[in-house]
């Protein structure tokens, strides 16, 4: 069981996803820091606050903190949008490599000049 599970650790997919967890947490938090410390004054001058995160509107006793909620929804798409990004060029590169033709295999080699044969010995 521990040759299994060593066998696990060691594939490629389960290290690149735990490259891609690390690095995804620390990039929240830049984005987080991006979007508090600099787009959020931006905001803030044109609705009158610089902090929108303690933007709030009262119904009765209740409180919601909308200014939380934009916040997050800026993250979220800025975080979807250089996500979207990376994808897009690793694709990009992927299509150019998968493009090269590759050789054709001895079988199928073998296999179209089986057919050839066949077609001449067809029309003889």
């Amino acid at each position: 069981m521990i040759k299994e599970f060593k066998d696990f650790i060691a594939r490629g997919n389960v290290v690149d996803m735990a490259v891609g967890i690390i690095v995804g947490a620390a990039f929240t938090s830049i984005v987080k820091s991006l979007v508090d410390n600099l787009i959020n004054p931006l905001l803030g001058i044109f609705v009158g606050k610089i902090d929108l995160s303690n933007l709030t509107w009262t119904v009765g006793e209740a409180q919601f903190k909308y200014g939380s909620f934009l916040n997050a929804v800026i993250n979220f798409l800025i975080i979807s949008f250089v996500v979207f990004l990376m994808v897009k060029a690793i694709n990009r590169f992927r299509i150019k490599k998968d493009e090269e033709p590759a050789e054709p295999s001895e079988e199928v080699q073998y296999l179209k000049e089986i057919t050839e044969l066949l077609k001449e010995k067809k029309h003889n």
